[in-house]
């Protein structure tokens, strides 16, 4: 059984043989004139050592960077991702050879970890990748051209300027050079510089670039740069690309600017609300809690930096003061609203300038105030103060017609009546005048008590409604500053809106961003990759 399987597999393999070399090819070789290019190139290549025929002679690395996506800018962290391709090409003396000794080929893709490379690293890193970490494959060609465009997300450091957040620009930079050889030794150049000048305008390549969603690319520029470092006397070459951003400021402006002014504008409303109500602390509180959550935002989304304000929190920061403000003189006019007579005496100014004055300038109209007319003929004709009244001691000393009911009141009067008419016909040539200003020639104990009465109950009324008219004048007085500071703070909230929001640069920027002009990916594109946007579709 053993052995007719063994038979078996000895014919399988001498068919297969068979027909591989009736078509005429030969196991497990494909390109023989690469393979042999491969060994040749690669079987004494030492990719330790630096592709110079002379120790001294300087080696030139030409660089440059393709960006693909902007992926992130964190702020909190002050660190820029981006999604880049770092084209990078040197010629390599080793890697030549002469394209009709092997057939014809004059391309060769190689693994790049077989080969000398730069090692070009990115000097203002913020995660410890410093160098590319996916070694793709490097392409050769027969005059010793080495190409090698490997891809890598790069974290790099960025100073971020946040003096007009929202409405702020960003430059942040990356800066790529040899970790290992010196300026004599690697120089860098950028693949697009130019003899004699060292600043390339656009100097990464936006063709492949998806548009970002939250900031617009203005410039691009790219230079070279020579530093000399504590730790060598060589200059160290590095390329420098600089990238300039501007916010795209829709999201920012819909949840956090026109929150806060609709929040600025409700302190106005806190002089509008009447005094009566008893809400008008509440209210302010209200709003200073709010501004208190979005400084709570505000320092979530912004660096802990001491060296500038944004202009967020300088709104944000005015309107907390006019708040304050707003609470102290709410305070203070609703001292005002509840002054009375017995407390406070309003100044011959305060009721000429509140009264008087202000009114017309705030265009206001009072409510004349309505006095009750008293008559005080009884007052002031003469009978109560010819007659020597002496108070009883108690509520008891008084007759029992006056406590009680209102009856007795009634019957007091009537006597009285009827006594000063009984002496007016007893004076001759008396007129109803006279007889209203004649003293009777007698009172009775009840009528004495009741005038009493009468003239204490009026008093106290007509005390009572000047009383009324003081507390009302206060009233007005509180409701004039209310008006005054309605139209003070309507002004201070508009000029500290204006005056703040609009002094961001980037709101006057009319350059056109240079991504939308040279990328090659429309945004339909990639966010909605299955829909056929093409004519005839």
């Amino acid at each position: 059984m053993f052995k007719m399987q063994i038979l078996t597999l000895g014919v399988l393999f001498n068919t297969l043989h068979i027909i591989y070399s009736v078509a005429g090819l030969k196991i497990f070789e494909a390109n023989p004139d690469t393979k042999r290019l491969y060994d040749d190139l690669l079987s004494n290549y030492n990719r330790l050592i630096r592709p110079v025929m002379n120790n001294t002679e300087t080696l030139t690395v030409q660089l440059g960077l393709k960006l693909s996506q902007l992926i992130e800018m964190n702020l909190k962290n002050q660190v820029m991702t981006t999604n880049v391709w770092v084209e990078q090409r040197w010629n390599d003396y080793k890697l030549k050879w002469n394209p009709e000794e092997y057939g014809g080929v004059e391309m060769l893709y190689v693994p790049s970890e077989n080969i000398w490379l730069p090692d070009i690293v990115l000097y203002n890193n913020a995660d410890g990748n410093y160098e590319v970490t996916l070694m793709t494959k490097a392409t050769l060609k027969y005059t010793g051209d080495v190409s090698w465009k490997p891809p890598a997300i790069y974290k790099s450091s960025c100073e971020i300027n946040v003096e007009y957040f929202p409405f702020d620009e960003q430059s942040c930079i990356m800066k790529f050079g040899s970790w290992t050889y010196n300026g004599a030794q690697v120089d860098l150049k950028h693949m697009k510089q130019e003899a004699g000048s060292n600043l390339v305008a656009k100097g990464i390549d936006l063709s492949d670039f998806y548009l970002s969603v939250e900031w617009d690319i203005l410039e691009v520029p790219a230079s070279r740069n020579e530093e000399y470092y504590p730790c060598c006397t060589e200059p160290y070459s590095d390329i420098t690309f600089n990238i300039t951003m501007r916010r795209k400021t829709l999201f920012y402006t819909v949840n956090l600017i026109i929150p806060c002014v609709g929040i600025t504008f409700l302190t106005v409303l806190v002089f509008y609300l009447p005094s009566d109500s008893g809400e008008k602390v509440s209210l302010c509180s209200s709003i200073l809690l709010s501004l208190t959550v979005f400084f709570l935002l505000l320092a979530e989304i912004i660096p802990p930096t001491s060296l500038a304000i944004p202009l967020l929190g300088k709104y944000l920061l005015f309107t907390m003061i006019l708040v304050t403000l707003s609470i102290w003189i709410t305070v203070c006019v609703l001292n005002v609203h509840f002054r009375s007579p017995s407390t406070h005496n309003m100044s011959p100014w305060v009721r000429q300038v509140f009264l008087n004055w202000m009114p017309r300038l705030l265009m206001m109209r009072r409510t004349p105030y309505s006095t009750p007319e008293y008559d005080d003929t009884y007052m002031d004709s003469g009978y109560t103060n010819e007659i020597d009244f002496s108070f009883p001691d108690s509520v008891s000393d008084y007759p029992l017609e006056l406590k009680g009911s209102p009856d007795g009141f009634e019957s007091v009067t009537s006597q009285y009546k009827n006594i000063r008419e009984d002496d007016a016909r007893h004076i001759p040539h008396a007129s109803v005048t006279d007889s209203e200003n004649t003293v009777p020639r007698y009172l009775s104990p009840d009528v004495i008590s009741a005038l009493k009465g009468v003239r204490f109950i009026a008093q106290h009324i007509k005390n009572a409604d000047k009383d009324n008219e003081v507390i009302e004048d206060w009233k007005f007085v509180a409701m004039v500053l209310d008006r005054l500071f309605l139209w003070v703070f309507t002004l201070a909230c508009t000029a500290g809106t204006l005056g703040i929001i609009f002094q961001a640069p980037s709101l006057y920027d009319t350059r056109e961003p240079v991504d939308q002009q040279l990328s090659g990916i429309s945004p339909r594109n990639y966010m909605y990759p299955n829909i056929d946007i093409s004519p005839e579709g």
